[in-house]
């Protein structure tokens, strides 16, 4: 039986569908911005790409744990 995803990655197969684009693509967008802050980043992706909240907070706060060019 495989392990069911928990935290910020469960919400990955829901936004690849809603928004169409992959996650690794929305973790560049987010490593490309000049913004550094988690709320600056969440805020500028409702803002500008129409992400709810939920899937924007999961995004950066999965993106910014990797580390990363962030």
């Amino acid at each position: 039986m495989a392990d069911t995803v928990k935290g910020p990655a469960s919400y990955f197969p829901s936004i690849e569908k809603k928004y169409g684009r992959p996650i690794a693509e929305w973790k560049t967008l987010i490593r490309s911005s000049p913004l550094t802050k988690h709320m600056e980043l969440v805020t500028w992706l409702k803002a500008e790409h129409g992400l709810g909240h939920g899937h924007a907070n999961a995004l950066v706060k999965h993106t910014l744990a990797e580390g990363a060019g962030v």
